[in-house]
């Protein structure tokens, strides 16, 4: 997770931070960050970024009259970029091996379609500050659908009795990376109008001069390439809990 941590930052923190300002100095009707399950209870530092950007966003939210500013979070997307199944099927294609980092490694998926609608919606009914959260369907194992796309594929799997087929190699967790996903919609979620999407009704937000602060240390502190002065920022502001 140590690998372009600083981009995590100037994008996800930064750059949100300063187009949602933007947004409510040009009186914008509304102003939706996309965030995701990584940014609860974060165990790598692209997490911590996005749950610094929901921070902010909500910080901001409170002094802004004319423009409504929410955050969604929602898990994987089938199909978008740095999602798992173009990268099995350019493997499978390639005759292989697949590459699963954990056999027991479980995520929650949602079509484009799906989540684009979601997000659309939540946009109409979001209240200022609000942090909507999208109910993602059963966790499927990574390793299912790597075997299954392999059998669609018309492949048999390389194993101990079966020496003509597909390998599947498990790499490891990656550092920061979880096993299990966090659940989004719990039972301290609060239910909207729309069966699919929830909000927290926890607000946790930090004043704009603290937030300004802030991206002026940190910013910094990426200039200095202190990592663990980074890391100690974050466990104070986003609640990141390193996995190692």
């Amino acid at each position: 997770e140590n690998h372009n941590y600083e981009e995590a930052f100037r994008n996800n923190f930064f750059g949100t931070f300063q187009l949602a300002k933007l947004c409510t100095e040009g009186e914008v009707s509304n102003f939706v960050f996309v965030s995701t399950d990584k940014a609860v209870r974060p165990t790598n530092l692209m997490g911590a970024s996005k749950r610094l950007a929901e921070i902010s966003i909500q910080g901001l939210s409170k002094s802004s009259s004319k423009t409504v500013l929410n955050s969604v979070r929602f898990g994987n997307v089938m199909d978008s970029s740095g999602s798992v199944l173009p990268t099995f099927r350019r493997q499978i294609k390639n005759g292989g091996p697949v590459t699963v980092t954990h056999p027991e490694i479980v995520r929650y998926f949602m079509t484009i379609n799906e989540a684009a609608y979601l997000v659309v919606m939540s946009s109409l009914m979001a209240k200022n500050g609000m942090i909507y959260m999208l109910k993602m369907g059963e966790a499927v194992k990574i390793d299912d659908i790597a075997k299954r796309m392999i059998k669609l594929s018309g492949n048999n799997i390389k194993n101990d009795d079966e020496e003509g087929g597909i390998e599947i190699i498990y790499t490891g967790l990656r550092p920061g990376e979880k096993l299990y996903e966090e659940l989004l919609v719990d039972k301290a979620s609060k239910e909207t109008a729309h069966e699919k999407i929830f909000f927290d009704p926890v607000i946790d937000s930090i004043g704009l001069k603290e937030i300004d602060s802030l991206v002026v240390q940190i910013q910094d502190l990426i200039d200095k390439k202190s990592l663990p002065d980074i890391k100690k920022l974050c466990e104070s502001y986003a609640d990141y809990r390193p996995s190692a």
